[in-house]
């Protein structure tokens, strides 16, 4: 079974669904879907604290949104290794928010036939099914510092071409920090 698609949750005010305890009696959930990030902090991180890359970028979000793992993931993967090729090893990326609200799915099943196998809204709880960032507006999502202009304006033409990856309305902040 698939996905379902992001608009199911990513608009959807919610009460953040976290409880996990190592002692079973303790723990509302169950079982935790895997983490689907990888690393939250690429580049030189030691560059950024010598003061070497003065330019910073920060993508923001401008409405409360849900924002799942798996597209955290998909834009990690495609800002690092855009900018990876162009600039390599001097740059800093980092994905702030950290997924830790669990999502829930009531399967249901279409087709013919398919009655007689699910409960409806009866027992409607559902199983856990994956991870998301609940995002207050003003949130950070991504950090990006680089070396000179010319690298500024290459990371915020990729910055502007994961918009469509993400739920909402996102903007672009753009600072200079002199010496």
């Amino acid at each position: 079974m698939g996905l379902r698609k992001a608009s199911a949750y990513s608009k959807r005010i919610v009460v953040p669904y976290t409880r996990i305890s190592k002692k079973r009696q303790k723990s509302f959930i169950k079982t935790v879907p895997p983490q689907k990030i990888v690393k939250f902090v690429m580049g030189k991180e030691s560059l950024l604290n010598e003061g070497k890359l003065p330019y910073q970028l920060t993508m923001i979000s401008e409405e409360k949104v849900q924002l799942r793992h798996n597209a955290l993931e998909a834009c990690r993967q495609y800002i690092n290794k855009k900018i990876d090729k162009e600039f390599s090893g001097q740059y800093f990326f980092k994905i702030i928010p950290f997924p830790h609200h669990i999502q829930r799915e009531n399967k249901m099943l279409t087709g013919a036939g398919a009655d007689r196998m699910q409960t409806g809204m009866q027992l409607s709880y559902g199983k856990a099914v994956g991870k998301a960032a609940i995002l207050k507006k003003g949130s950070r999502i991504f950090f990006i510092a680089v070396p000179n202009e010319k690298a500024v304006g290459f990371a915020r033409k990729v910055l502007k071409q994961i918009k469509s990856k993400l739920p909402g309305k996102v903007k672009i902040i753009y600072e200079e920090i002199k010496k």
